[in-house]
């Protein structure tokens, strides 16, 4: 395994995402996540997968459809997803910031709705729920959204949260990092 950003997060999904899990993809993309998400939450589990860009969603359904897995494949802003599930009734919610890989590189997840759906996602979780995120940033979306989001990430309750954020020391550029969230029980 090579050790990465998207390497960790999956690692990290493998070991808390037990089946008969709800989970939420907040940022579907490719669909990649929403597809270990199904596999690891098995038919007894239900997963939501959220994108803004019609590609991101036929890219999404046709991967699982490809696997023979399912989802609610929904075409809605990540900041829009506590109005598809109750507070306290979710395992697992996955981000990837940024941009679509391969798609319109204008297009982009921004600070303001981002902040917004950590925010929805961590009253969605239950206790003992996780949270993991990729966060990319650099290039064309720039590093606001990084800045915003590790600010609100500080915000967020000890007593009720732990939250852990990585960060390459060695790797060039703008490499993406992982963070990871514990809902306490």
């Amino acid at each position: 395994m090579q050790l990465n950003t998207l390497s960790m997060v999956h690692e990290f999904l493998k070991q808390h995402v037990a089946p008969g899990a709800f989970c939420i993809d907040a940022t579907a993309g490719k669909g990649r996540d929403t597809a270990l998400l199904c596999r690891l939450a098995g038919e007894g589990g239900r997963v939501l997968a959220f994108d803004i860009q019609p590609e991101a969603i036929a890219q999404t359904r046709a991967l699982l459809s490809a696997e023979r897995l399912t989802a609610d494949v929904i075409l809605d802003s990540h900041a829009n997803m506590e109005q598809y599930a109750a507070p306290e009734t979710v395992d697992c919610v996955v981000f990837n910031f940024g941009r679509l890989p391969g798609g319109d590189p204008a297009v982009f997840t921004r600070a303001e709705t981002s902040v917004e759906a950590i925010g929805a996602g961590a009253r969605l979780l239950k206790p003992g729920g996780v949270m993991s995120i990729a966060l990319y940033y650099g290039k064309e979306n720039g590093c606001g959204e990084r800045d915003a989001v590790l600010s609100y990430l500080k915000t967020l309750d000890d007593r009720r949260f732990s939250v852990l954020c990585c960060d390459w020391a060695n790797r060039r550029n703008d490499p993406p990092m992982p963070i990871f969230i514990w809902k306490e029980r």
